[in-house]
């Protein structure tokens, strides 16, 4: 038997989540939505599923390419792509699962934040799974400070674009979602907290 990390990666512990309470099953095509190095991808091209990614730092999309050469050498190349998620050029409603995550707290303002989220949304199948996680000031309300519309500092130093439980419920109108999960939020040492946003889109898949 291989060994967990072999087998799993870096694999969020939120989307692991998923993956035990069988909301992510075999055959679901998965959709990550600024994949990084690909540490949420290891089991499931390992496992065989089919996957697609795409992160806008051309490094990053290499080495989930060579990643997959490794795990998954069946899968097309053009699987992968260099793209920002808010302008992907993947079809629409192809995905069962996007993941979206540490992404979208990267926005520069509300545009970008509202397009990125449209973005990885539309290539998500009618019934299909949206599982994000995201910086937030849930908790942490009085440890950060204002600098723009949307934007905060955490007393890490970053900056970050923050949503609180209002925003999210907000979107999810916006959306017609509907919430798989409760919010969870981890809070970081009162430094920033993260929060689990799990979404399942509308209709019949």
């Amino acid at each position: 038997m291989l060994p967990l990390h072999d087998q799993f990666g870096q694999i969020d512990i939120y989307l692991f989540d998923q993956l035990l309470r069988g909301n992510i099953q075999r055959g679901m095509k998965i959709f990550d939505a600024g994949c990084g190095g690909g540490r949420n991808l290891v089991y499931f091209l390992r496992e065989g599923y089919e996957v697609f990614a795409v992160d806008p730092n051309p490094s990053a999309i290499q080495a989930v390419l060579q990643l997959a050469a490794s795990l998954a050498p069946r899968l097309p190349e053009d699987n992968f792509r260099a793209e920002p998620v808010e302008s992907s050029t993947f079809p629409e409603k192809f995905a069962d699962v996007a993941i979206v995550s540490a992404v979208l707290h990267f926005a520069r303002d509300q545009e970008q934040f509202e397009a990125m989220l449209n973005g990885a949304w539309r290539i998500l199948k009618s019934g299909g799974l949206f599982f994000c996680r995201l910086a937030s000031s849930i908790g942490i309300e009085q440890q950060v400070a204002y600098t723009s519309p949307g934007r905060y500092r955490l007393r890490d130093g970053s900056d970050r674009y923050l949503v609180d439980a209002n925003t999210l419920a907000g979107l999810e109108g916006q959306l017609g979602a509907r919430r798989v999960d409760p919010l969870k939020t981890t809070i970081v040492e009162n430094q920033r907290a993260m929060t689990t946003w799990v979404l399942q889109k509308p209709g019949s898949p």
